[in-house]
């Protein structure tokens, strides 16, 4: 299989619906896209009506195209990371992953023009966080909902405001930053630095103000990013986690009990925000983002130190702090479907609390005038004998 057939078949996948985002490519499936967080099959000719094995392992090794370290990893840890850029139309994060000996592919769309805080209508506190001098702004999710282009709106919006050095590592590089008041050296992981501890490392050799890590995957790299947040520099990362307390929780849970206690005082002192967001349905199609979103305060760092306790977690704390930006996920979502961008249905199945969500949409519909219930009317059960 020649490049121009992989592109071919790529550009076809690409230009096969609206809104595409993913491109699948499994054995036993058709081709596949991910079309407004749904995946559909791609008819192009010849049609692929099941791939085989074989098909999709020649497009991975010509995808990998005889890299022998990628091919090594792929042996070695069953999947490996790379990026591929067709002509000038995109460029996709590419995933190669086995499975009972088969291989599929995951090509994950690359927007080319990065998108402003006004574009995304991220919450204005993102402002905020690009004022930040020092310490760590955490962006975590599920994958696919929107950390990595969240975090490009940011430090484009550093790159309009201030003159600094700004250094990423990432796996691979998303989006390329213009050279605009800021100087960037954007690096990829497997071609530019092994490990993200290890690019770290070197960037504290590299006189950044502001560090991005494409994700803090283990105690290491946290060790590092710490350290840099500690001496002064600006950590932005991602994490993968479902909100701002799990984040805490995950970020403990790499170190051992007796670590415990440091690292909390050292995560007190140095997290700045917690922005947790999820992708949601949209009225109409596509999709919308959802937030939540945790600054830092006494009563937060208070709780990172000593641990949640009855009136003291993280949730209550979010939800009352409304006045410094901070937000709950069901706030959010109670948001959106006043705005009417979600539906009912929608609101209820993400909300974290549903008891919480289910009272907010009864008042809502109640200032609307619409009915809160299905019940229509309430009358004595004539056909009921006593005893």
């Amino acid at each position: 299989m020649k490049k121009q057939q992989i592109d071919h078949i790529l550009t076809r996948m690409l230009d096969s619906h609206g809104n595409v985002s993913d491109l699948n490519i499994t054995p036993g499936k058709p081709l596949q896209v991910e079309s407004s967080g749904e995946l559909v099959a791609v008819n192009i000719e010849p049609y692929f009506k099941l791939l085989t094995p074989f098909q999709t392992e020649i497009f991975a090794l010509n995808l990998i195209n005889n890299n022998r370290k990628l091919t090594e990893t792929l042996i070695r840890e069953g999947s490996c990371d790379l990026s591929y850029q067709l002509g000038g139309k995109a460029r996709f994060r590419v995933n190669i992953f086995s499975r009972s000996g088969k291989y599929s592919i995951i090509l994950r769309k690359l927007e080319t023009k990065i998108p402003t805080i006004e574009e995304l209508n991220l919450p204005r506190v993102f402002h905020t966080m690009a004022e930040e001098k020092n310490g760590i702004v955490f962006v975590t999710g599920a994958t696919g909902s929107g950390k990595s282009t969240s975090l490009a709106a940011l430090l484009d919006k550093i790159n309009e405001k201030k003159s600094v050095h700004v250094i990423t590592l990432e796996d691979p590089i998303e989006y390329q930053h213009p050279q605009k008041r800021s100087t960037f050296n954007q690096r990829e992981l497997g071609s530019d630095f092994d490990t993200f501890a290890s690019g770290l490392r070197a960037a504290l050799r590299q006189a950044p103000k502001v560090i991005l890590v494409g994700e803090m995957r283990d105690r290491e790299t946290v060790e590092i990013g710490l350290s840099a947040a500690e001496t002064g520099h600006l950590v932005v990362s991602t994490l993968h986690t479902v909100d701002a307390g799990q984040t805490i929780n995950r970020i403990l849970g790499m170190f051992s009990t007796e670590e415990e206690k440091q690292i909390r005082i050292r995560l007190a002192d140095t997290i700045r925000w917690i922005v947790a967001q999820r992708l949601l349905p949209k009225i109409g199609g596509g999709r919308v983002a959802a937030f939540e979103i945790m600054g830092s305060n006494l009563r937060v760092r208070d709780t990172i130190l000593n641990g949640e306790s009855e009136g003291k977690t993280f949730n209550e704390i979010i939800d009352a702090g409304n006045a410094q930006g901070m937000i709950t996920f069901d706030k959010y979502i109670l948001s959106l479907y006043e705005k009417g961008n979600i539906s009912e249905d929608t609101a209820s199945s993400y909300a974290s609390r549903k008891d919480i969500v289910g009272r907010g949409l009864d008042s809502i519909k109640s200032a609307r005038g619409e009915t809160t219930t299905n019940i229509d009317s309430l009358e004595i059960d004539h056909g009921y004998k006593g005893r």
